[in-house]
């Protein structure tokens, strides 16, 4: 019996014991793990399979800022498995999460690949995922921003544009009010309120026809339609201003082709063109509107032998409220909003336009559209003449208004 409480103790002792060396196994198992994990490169579990899921370009990236797993769109920036970070944002944002053991985010500029590849503005966040490797998120906002300051941009100018007019005809209407005793003032207030207001109108409807044109919504009127009907109308909405600009109008190319789309859209983009032409054609001379088939497109040219335009210029002519000449647009009125409107318009259409010009020899503003086939019973267009307008008896070809020697059209 003496024996029981001394082989108790001895047990209570080899369980003491026993778990003494169980805890310091543990603790030093533990120890192990965590300083494998410290050393470990091994890229955690599910975390390739999510990489490979993803639409954003993604890396995981060591200490030393070697890539040690990357999503598919990673490789558009040069960054793949094995690569080395060559950008030094982006590695002293992995260090700064890595550092602090958390999140870290920001807006940076980067390239592509080496210079001189276009820069890239993009949102990037690197968090860490085990000790000694950090999991980096790259979404390219490029588009995103550019879109955003164009709104701005848009809003801004619109603002603007809409002061002048608006402007005058409050000083307008006070003057008429001034000058109630006074017919002869009076009229001539009056007639200048006119034109402030058909200024303010038309710079409205542009405004609403290019947001409309911008929208995501479908065209309503699409159908198919005579190139030749488009011209005559663009022709007509012009004949006038030609006359009194002394610019003389003429028509040639091919007849009888048809493209798929909304008439008056397609007819206000030719006549922006035209109206153009006018504006910066010297009195006396000419501008010629000319079609031809090129394989499966139409192409609408319209050409003078105005001005011209410098290449910088030329970048630039499609942005809304650009005006190459900033004195002559005063004088004529105009918006800055015509080639824009058909730039849009005729990418709504699927087809392009395209710009040749040198300064002292003219412009040729080129319009491509998909061609259709001619309807069942469509009718033979011969081109009826448009009061003002030349329209030569045997068709010319388009480059028969295009400045001589002008090499290849950009």
């Amino acid at each position: 019996m003496q024996d029981t409480p001394l082989a108790l103790l001895a047990l209570a002792t080899g369980v003491v014991i026993g778990g003494v060396i169980a805890a310091l196994i543990a603790v030093a198992i533990s120890a192990r793990r965590r300083a494998f994990e410290q050393a470990s490169l091994d890229v955690p579990p599910g975390i390739s399979d999510v990489l490979a899921a993803m639409d954003d370009a993604a890396v995981v990236v060591d200490g030393g800022g070697t890539v040690r797993a990357a999503s598919l769109a990673a490789a558009a920036f040069g960054m793949r498995v094995d690569d080395h970070l060559v950008d030094e944002t982006l590695r002293r944002l992995a260090r700064s999460a890595r550092e602090a053991g958390a999140s870290a985010a920001s807006t940076l500029t980067i390239r592509r690949a080496a210079p001189p590849a276009e820069e890239r503005l993009v949102s990037a966040r690197a968090t860490q995922v085990s000790p000694r490797l950090v999991l980096m998120v790259i979404r390219d906002i490029t588009e995103r921003e550019r879109v955003e300051q164009m709104r701005r941009d848009f809003v801004a100018n619109t603002s603007h544009e809409l002061k002048t007019p608006v402007g005058a005809v409050t000083l307008l209407a006070e003057a008429i009010e001034s000058a109630a005793e006074d017919p002869d003032q009076v009229r001539n207030f009056a007639g200048r309120l006119s034109a402030e207001a058909a200024r303010l109108a038309s710079l409205t409807s542009r405004v609403m026809n290019l947001s409309r044109l911008q929208s995501a919504d479908e065209l309503s009127e699409r159908r198919d339609s005579s190139v030749d009907s488009i011209i005559t109308s663009a022709i007509e909405a012009n004949a006038t201003s030609a006359d009194a600009a002394k610019v003389t109008l003429v028509r040639g190319g091919e007849r009888g082709i048809y493209v798929h789309g909304d008439s008056q859209v397609l007819a206000e983009a030719v006549s922006n063109l035209i109206s153009n032409a006018i504006a910066y054609s010297p009195a006396g001379s000419s501008v010629g509107i000319g079609v031809k088939r090129v394989e499966g497109t139409v192409e609408i040219a319209v050409a003078d032998r105005g001005i011209g335009m410098s290449p910088e210029d030329q970048e630039r002519i499609f942005e809304r409220f650009f005006r190459s000449d900033q004195a002559r647009s005063r004088r004529t009125g105009g918006s800055g909003l015509g080639l824009a409107i058909v730039k849009h318009a005729v990418q709504r259409h699927g087809g392009e336009v395209r710009v040749w010009s040198r300064l002292g020899r003219g412009s040729t503003f080129t319009i491509q559209l998909p061609a259709v086939a001619p309807p069942a019973d469509a009718p033979l267009d011969r081109g009826a003449g448009v009061a003002g307008v030349r329209t030569p008896a045997r068709p010319e070809p388009v480059a028969a208004w295009t400045p001589p020697s002008n090499g290849k059209k950009k």
